[in-house]
């Protein structure tokens, strides 16, 4: 073996047991210094840094010898340290701290005008690093100091967002917002970020606190100033949305509109923030303005049918209406409709309108005369010609044409086996012969749909099942499952009345069935429908009180948790909901939605998967 690779391994073997000796030293050292027992760490820590002065080792052997008292060393190995890390803020302050604890204020001061002096023409990002430095040790003087002459030396670069920074730090909100906004006026594409910096800063969860009446000022402060950006109209839009002042967020859109003579993008952006926010009157408001425009405009057809969407909306999902509100709600589908004409492309607002009139107008009949012509007009695909007939099939049960609507749910399933509107019309003709009493029949369909079918449609089966196998298949139950199932066609019907005086019955004659949560959950359902928030919240409350432990005690609470976020927009108490969800009922299938609605409660962005 040639003599070079004999010493080299020597060298090797000589070197391992110093290693492994710098090894438990470390273990040694990091231990006592988790513990608090910086004294004991210490002559481990010299040891390691004997073989390793890296940063992270040298600042708890620093933090250890301070402690100690031992200022001599410290220093020495700070000095040691700074030539190693000449570039390093932190531990060139360290320095700093340390002539300042022991009372030297000269030698402290001198670092800081090294510092400072070291600073290059043109080189932002050293005097950005230097103002952290500062930030950190919360010295603040001299964190602006650092700004103000990294200014001097690169007057091209903006420090808007260090000073505002910096202002936020020592509790001046109103230079704050008067740095953001000198930049804002620079680089209007920045209004995002500024937007979001201002948000974390302030506190705008109310119209009438200080926070919000203090950027409101400073905001109509430069809009009134000649020749103002248009950005700061923007900003302040922003900011009525913020505290859910969404008509005076309005008002400010229209004027800023008009000011620029635009098209109405921005006012249409924000009508459909205001449907988001169920502020209905304000995004109709938003959406006719931008109709009022004119037919010429690159919007008005969006405005159109963004207005109807949000009627729409409003009757079929928060069922706020009355007999004059839907009248009016029809006669605008129907003047949309005689202006854009009825064709492939308003397809879904034909749609809507006949589900407006069947389901909430009483107008059946007309709606199947609709329909009908719809499945007619060319150009369809075979996937809309069969959601028209779901719609169809849908009004029969309301009109109380079960089989006929079984018939059309069954060609549906036929023609789309593999779809989603194949499963959700099995599962609605599984419903149909639950309805009828033909329970093993339609707990078949319901097996069938379980597995390979959208999440949504296996869970309702899953819960049609489990309830037909809970509650069916001993004598003395079939009369009772006979008349629920009875009660829940009534509500398919909208026979609201017949259906709560069924399940009345069912109470009064077997008060102690197991049927009795199921009951409560349907009343609360039955109110719902009706848009009587209230008195579906205290049917699921008193489920909740009575039947915690039965299988609707956790669609109860996730009817109230969403009751309260998107009807009462009570935020504190719908997060609590969720909660409650996670914690009591584990096993719950609402856990993940929970779980998802209160970190979009709490303003965190999910990942696309998440938001599939």
């Amino acid at each position: 073996m040639h003599i070079k690779v004999v010493l080299a391994l020597l060298l090797c073997l000589l070197a391992l047991p110093s290693k492994a000796q710098t090894s438990t030293d470390l273990q040694l050292a990091q231990y006592y210094y988790n513990n608090a027992e910086l004294d004991k760490a210490l002559g481990y820590f010299e040891k390691v840094y004997a073989q390793d002065q890296s940063k992270a080792i040298f600042l708890q052997y620093y933090e250890c010898l301070v402690a100690q008292n031992d200022f001599k060393t410290a220093e020495k190995v700070w000095r040691k340290q700074t030539t190693i890390n000449k570039q390093d803020f932190q531990i060139r302050l360290l320095g700093a701290t340390l002539y300042e604890d022991q009372n030297e204020p000269n030698k402290a001061q001198k670092i800081y005008q090294e510092l400072f002096d070291e600073l290059q023409p043109n080189n932002p990002g050293q005097a950005i690093g230097l103002y952290q430095a500062f930030v950190a040790k919360a010295m603040f003087d001299q964190a602006k100091k650092a700004l103000e002459m990294g200014q001097k030396l690169s007057p091209n670069y903006p420090f808007n967002f260090q000073m505002a920074d910096y202002y936020s730090l020592v509790g001046n909100k109103k230079a704050m917002l008067m740095a953001y906004m000198d930049y804002l006026g620079q680089q209007p594409g920045t209004l995002d970020p500024i937007a979001q910096a201002i948000g974390s800063r302030l506190d705008l969860s109310a119209s009438n606190g200080q926070d919000f009446n203090l950027c409101r000022e400073v905001l109509l402060e430069r809009i009134q100033q000649a020749g103002a950006p248009m950005v700061f109209n923007q900003l302040l839009i922003w900011l009525f949305v913020q505290v859910r002042d969404f008509s005076g967020g309005v008002t400010q859109a229209i004027a800023l509109n008009k000011r620029m003579r635009g098209d109405g993008r921005e006012v249409l952006e924000l009508g459909h923030i205001c449907v988001e926010n169920a502020v209905f009157d304000q995004a109709n408001r938003c959406f006719q303005y931008v109709i009022e425009l004119g037919q010429d405009q690159p919007h008005f057809y969006d405005a159109q049918r963004a207005l109807l969407n949000a009627r729409f909306i409003q009757v079929t999902q928060y069922r706020s209406f009355n007999d004059t509100e839907i009248a009016q709600c029809i006669a605008d589908f129907e003047s949309a409709l005689n202006r854009l004409g009825r064709n492939r492309v308003t397809f879904q607002l034909i749609l809507q309108l006949a589900e407006i009139r069947a389901f909430y107008a009483k107008q059946s009949a007309m709606a199947l005369d609709e329909l009908q012509a719809l499945m007619r007009t060319s150009g369809l695909t075979d996937l809309q010609i069969a959601q028209v007939k779901m719609l169809v099939a849908d009004i029969e049960v309301l009109e109380g044409d079960i089989w006929e609507a079984s018939l059309i749910y069954m060609q549906v399933d036929s023609d789309f086996k593999f779809e989603t509107i194949g499963s959700e019309a099995k599962f609605k003709n599984a419903k149909i012969f639950y309805y009828d009493g033909e329970f093993e029949f339609a707990q078949a369909q319901l097996d069938i749909l379980k597995e390979g079918t959208s999440r949504f449609i296996a869970n309702d089966a899953i819960q049609l099942s489990v309830f037909i196998t809970d509650n069916y298949g001993l004598d003395s139950n079939y009369q009772v499952m006979s008349w629920f199932a009875t009660a829940d066609r009534m509500i398919a019907q909208h026979k609201y009345d017949s259906a709560f005086v069924l399940f009345d019955s069912i109470q009064a004659a077997f008060p102690y069935h197991s049927l009795a949560d199921d009951i409560l959950f349907r009343k609360g359902q039955i109110n719902e429908q009706q848009g009587k928030w209230e008195q579906a919240i205290n049917y699921y409350e008193d489920l909740l009180k009575l039947h915690a432990t039965d299988l609707l005690a956790d669609d109860a609470l996730f009817r109230l948790a969403e009751i309260n976020e998107l009807i009462l927009k009570d935020i504190d108490r719908a997060e609590a909901l969720y909660k409650r969800i996670l914690l009591e009922y584990k096993s719950s299938l609402f856990g993940a939605e929970a779980r998802k609605r209160i970190r979009l409660l709490r303003g965190d962005t999910l990942s696309q998967e998440e938001d599939i």
